[in-house]
């Protein structure tokens, strides 16, 4: 699927460095795709959670 959105955010100096060296010490090639699977990730999750079940 061809991405043609783009989005950007900052990052403080404490979470700049966080999220280096996670990707440092996981030897995450790719930082871009790393962040878009876990955002994408928790939003699943949080409407997973959020969605009506049978015995509601």
């Amino acid at each position: 699927m061809r991405r043609t959105h783009r989005m950007s955010f900052l990052l403080n100096d404490e979470e700049f460095k966080m999220l280096n060296h996670y990707v440092a010490k996981y030897r995450i090639n790719n930082t871009s795709r790393f962040m878009r699977e876990t955002l994408m990730r928790s939003i699943l999750q949080q409407l997973d959670k959020d969605s009506p079940t049978l015995f509601d």
